[in-house]
């Protein structure tokens, strides 16, 4: 009995969805284990420099919440489309003080395979953690955007007598982007590209190969894609960067 296309696609679909799940739970393990050798040896360090007690357990977290904290900024700064470089510093800044940090604590007259072996933990958990936030970021880009409820009007007291307001209606938004005045490029291949802005959404690589093949121009790689022919429509029309991201109107 043959396979039906659609039992190919139900199976495909549990199978990514299995190794999405499994993925992701190896990296929390992988995360938290990193996190807790590291963490094991920035409380020695401390407590060899003279902080007993509760502050030699508080000072590795000043040092980790900086990779912590930071992550989830570039994670917030991701699904808002923007690049927050205070965010990558702080990630930066953390993870490096903690890998210097980690290599010091087993002291200056060990071998290199010592030193490798207290540098793996917090170089794993900057991995793994980044890994996961990745996994998080594909989640949440895939969820539709809710509508924001209405503002609902504040009754005055009874006692108050207003006089009504009546508050226009604002106009519907547009589905369709505003008409944009033509640009001449260097390159007629940023034509083809350029085209298939006009149904308001920004095209995803995929998209622009498809479109320069049916034009006639051939197989290009995706750097040249995406670096260079989308890059120069972007920067002579800097609006068309604000269109919704292909894949994001097509899981609405």
């Amino acid at each position: 009995m043959a396979i039906t296309q659609p039992t190919r696609a139900v199976d495909r679909h549990r199978a990514v969805l299995g190794l999405t799940i499994g993925a992701a739970l190896v990296t929390i393990a992988l995360t938290g284990g990193a996190f807790w050798l590291s963490y094991e040896a920035l409380h020695d360090l401390a407590l060899d420099h003279h902080l007993t007690g509760a502050r030699a357990w508080a000072w590795p977290a000043t040092l980790d919440g900086f990779v912590i904290s930071g992550e989830l900024l570039v994670l917030r700064a991701s699904l808002m489309r923007r690049l927050d470089w205070l965010a990558m510093i702080l990630v930066a800044t953390g993870s490096a003080g903690s890998i210097i940090l980690n290599v010091v604590s087993v002291g200056s007259r060990v071998d290199t395979t010592t030193q490798v072996v207290a540098a793996i933990p917090p170089t794993a958990a900057l991995l793994a953690f980044s890994a996961l936030m990745r996994q998080l970021y594909r989640a949440l880009a895939g969820l539709p955007v809710e509508p924001q409820p209405p503002l609902a009007r504040q009754s005055a007291p009874a006692e108050t007598e207003l006089t009504p307001v009546i508050i226009p209606a604002l106009p519907p938004r547009p589905t369709t982007p505003p008409a944009l005045p033509p640009v001449t490029y260097a390159d007629p291949r940023c034509e083809a590209i350029r085209r298939l802005y006009d149904g308001g959404r920004r095209p995803g690589t995929s998209t622009m190969r498809t479109a320069l093949e049916q034009a006639g121009y051939g197989t290009l790689s995706d750097g040249l894609i995406r670096g260079t022919l989308r890059a120069e429509v972007e920067r002579l029309e800097p609006v068309l960067e604000t269109y919704p991201p292909e894949k994001q109107l097509r899981a609405a």
